[in-house]
């Protein structure tokens, strides 16, 4: 049997309080070891690369990275998703002597005795950047049927595995369950975590986690501290709700819960066009749902962000302006998905626009104060008074949205406030109503201070 939630969920209590605002109570802190204190920047193979990443386009887009000037504004993530392990067929990835996936020499070559994915890491690492890769939780039944050894241990994968359980790996499948309270069980996360170390890795995302995935999620935990290697752990989605962001927030740096941003239906030519507006839309909800678990080691991830790529990005501009917004409102990672080595000219303008990235870095999730039909505002207040107030017109058609400076929390004020423009850089006056005229499926970004 899997081992009870209730002493990890315990960890965090939140209350209903006047309003029906969410408050943590002091006991619930985000993950505290020492890294993710702010939203990762960087980028990931999946969008655009999708079932074909390779050590040669990875590291070409690394080097674009670097020399499209978004290392020096803070991106420094080099991502590896799906597909760098040998996966024969659905009875599970490839394994080595110790029950462990297989890196596909194919598309990873080694280089002497370093195995094809240190070799992408050491590049990476030799431009000044890190490196992430991709797991899913659970063990191959190709181990489970080769009883392999844990490595350290006296123990085998068919002693620690629950074949009965199916785990979520979406591509190669063959994934079963771990039972935590059999012995060598953390002994094989670490053997995994470990390797990981020696590789180089920076940054797990751990996909396909439910809410039955808990004791995974402290098992990695614990594994990457015992490695001595600081590493971000990213619990991303299978199916999770709110009731597991205690543990989220306990054990982990970042957790997706949405459905993928990437648009497979509407594809055109290999991964184009990277997303779709009604992918983005559907976000505004988990925004304001998740926003109470963020904050400096643990962020909402709200998937990748498609602005790079010019019309390519199956956005229009006002649609990038908008998820930008967003994510930054909410204090989320901003992994890119898109071809760093082909940036439009235009998309990289909201890129580099650095008043806007500073949102996102400021680590404070902001709150939706309005939700009305095709208006949504959300807002956060920075330590120094200023507020940042997103207004959204998700509809069809130009509108103006509105709200008022006390629904802001900011206090009455005669002389009234100035309105930073983020993306334009213009300042103009407002008096006790925030007003924009907002085009369709767009945002007016602005930072509030009292005159």
């Amino acid at each position: 049997m899997r081992r009870s939630t209730q002493a990890l969920t315990a960890a965090l209590v939140v209350i209903l309080m006047g309003g029906g605002a969410l408050v943590a109570l002091p006991n619930a802190r985000a993950e505290d070891n020492g890294i993710g204190r702010t939203p990762v920047l960087g980028w990931s193979s999946w969008s655009f690369l999708r079932k074909e990443p390779t050590a040669a386009n990875v590291e070409a887009q690394a080097q674009a990275m670097k020399h499209s000037g978004l290392q020096n504004l803070g991106y420094e993530y080099i991502n590896i998703d799906d597909f760098w392990y040998e996966c024969p067929g659905p009875q599970g990835p490839n394994v080595d002597q110790y029950g462990r996936w297989v890196t596909d020499p194919s598309i990873f070559p080694p280089e002497g005795e370093a195995n094809g994915i240190k070799v992408v890491a050491d590049y990476v690492h030799s431009l000044g950047m890190k490196f992430g890769i991709y797991m899913t939780p659970g063990i191959s039944m190709q181990a489970v049927k080769k009883n392999t050894q844990i490595k350290g241990t006296q123990y085998t994968a068919a002693q620690i595995a629950e074949p009965s359980v199916e785990e979520s790996n979406y591509n190669c499948k063959g994934m079963v369950g771990i039972d935590y309270n059999k012995p060598g069980a953390q002994e094989y996360i670490n053997s995994l975590v470990d390797r990981m170390a020696s590789w180089g890795v920076d940054y797990i995302k751990l996909d396909g986690m439910h809410n039955k995935n808990v004791p995974d999620i402290e098992a990695w935990s614990k594994a990457i501290r015992q490695s001595g290697r600081p590493m971000i752990l990213n619990i991303t989605q299978g199916h999770f709700t709110t009731e597991i962001a205690p543990v989220l927030m306990k054990y982990a740096n970042q957790w997706e819960f949405a459905p993928d941003l990437e648009c497979y239906g509407c594809d055109k030519h290999g991964s184009y066009p990277l997303t779709s507006w009604p992918s983005i839309k559907n976000r505004f909800d988990y925004v304001a749902k998740w926003q109470p678990y963020a904050g400096p080691g643990g962020f909402n991830d709200y998937d990748s962000v498609e602005v790079g790529n010019g019309k390519n990005n199956g956005t229009t501009p006002d649609e990038r302006k908008t998820q930008l917004s967003l994510w930054s409102l909410g204090a989320a990672p901003l992994i890119l998905g898109v071809d760093l080595t082909h940036l439009d000219p235009y998309d990289m303008t909201l890129l580099e626009n650095k008043a806007v990235l500073a949102v996102d870095q400021d680590t404070i999730a902001a709150k939706r104060i309005v939700n009305e039909s095709a208006r949504q505002v959300f807002a956060k207040t920075e330590p120094n008074g200023d507020v940042i107030v997103g207004l959204f017109n998700t509809g069809d058609q130009e509108q103006k949205v509105s709200v008022k400076a006390s629904a802001l929390g900011l206090s009455a004020n005669q002389n009234g406030y100035s309105l930073d423009d983020l993306w334009t850089g213009k300042t103009t006056k407002a008096g006790s109503t925030i007003t924009a005229t907002v085009p369709s499926h767009g945002v007016a970004l602005y930072r509030v201070k009292s005159l």
